[in-house]
């Protein structure tokens, strides 16, 4: 058992706090005493202004690295859809946890069986709004901040249709209850989208073993195919990028797109092969969505 008690980085969210002591229980259970220490984000401080226009990698995990490299804390722990797939120099992707449901839904203003081919829904990510928008063009997006709390807030009082969220925030939260909600399908969530990842300094070797015992390894080799054709579209976090792999025994099955922020083009693409090859599928997978027009999407994205 570790003697040192173990502080452990996380935003201030409700959410954060309760993936933070999620990743505290797997550790208790390993002998290893920890403290919860929250840190605000300079994405956490702006919740106005729309997230691709922040223009900055890691909005969400920047002041957690940064207190990681000055030894404020020992550990870190992200929704992992919002970490970087190139992780500050010093820095270690130490464990993934067990996914959550990775899909996306649309939590409705209103319990409608079936929504209207016209009208408006609200979400801060390009990616939900590319998709959205693919499949219903006649539809207006509109900027939505905030913590999943205050996003729920922000749809009751407006006049939308309903707001876009990914499935295991407000489950994890038990928000679901007395919210009626689709469940999206059809839409692909941002690569690593459910899961909790935990970071630590690449040199705490005793920290690195004590992760080894709570991750995940079937999990790790879906996020590691999900980031690898991430990392190899060059896409940002805020990039409309979407993946989802998946095991069977030994085979992973990664599928993958990349949309017009209009909806109006898209590429999609998917690839099998052995879980020992998460990071190869990945690549592989990215080579075939540019070569098949995601190339000139992105570029026009980035332009």
């Amino acid at each position: 058992m570790r003697s040192k008690t173990l502080r452990i980085g996380t935003r201030k969210s409700k959410l954060a706090l309760w993936q933070a002591h999620s990743a505290q229980s797997l550790l208790a259970k390993q002998g290893h005493q920890s403290i919860i220490v929250p840190i605000d984000s300079a994405g956490d401080q702006d919740l106005v202004q729309p997230l691709y226009e922040m223009g900055v990698q890691g909005i969400f995990t920047k002041a957690l690295d940064t207190a990681l490299l000055n030894h404020h804390i020992d550990l870190a722990v992200h929704s992992l859809k919002d970490v970087p797939t190139q992780l500050p120099e010093g820095i270690l992707l130490g464990a993934t946890l067990e996914r959550g449901d990775p899909r996306d839904i649309i939590v409705l203003k209103n319990d409608q069986k079936q929504l209207p081919q016209k009208g408006s829904i609200a979400t801060s990510s390009l990616r939900r709004q590319a998709q959205w928008l693919r499949r219903y063009p006649k539809y207006t997006c509109a900027n939505l901040r905030g913590n999943v709390q205050t996003r729920l807030q922000k749809l009751q009082a407006s006049n939308w249709e309903g707001a876009l969220f990914a499935h295991a925030g407000l489950d994890r939260l038990d928000l679901l209850k007395n919210q009626p909600y689709q469940i999206l399908d059809w839409m692909l969530p941002a690569p690593a989208q459910g899961a909790i990842g935990i970071c630590l300094r690449n040199n705490d070797h005793e920290i690195i073993d004590a992760l080894a015992a709570i991750n995940c390894s079937k999990t790790q080799a879906c996020i590691t195919a999900e980031r690898s054709l991430m990392r190899a579209l060059q896409g940002g976090c805020s990039a409309p990028v979407g993946a989802l792999a998946t095991i069977d025994k030994q085979s992973i099955n990664l599928k993958g797109g990349v949309y017009a922020i209009d909806g109006s083009t898209a590429v999609e693409a998917e690839i099998t092969g052995s879980i020992t090859a998460a990071d190869t599928l990945g690549k592989t997978l990215a080579k075939t969505i540019l070569s098949q027009g995601g190339k000139a999407i992105l570029k026009t994205i980035k332009n």
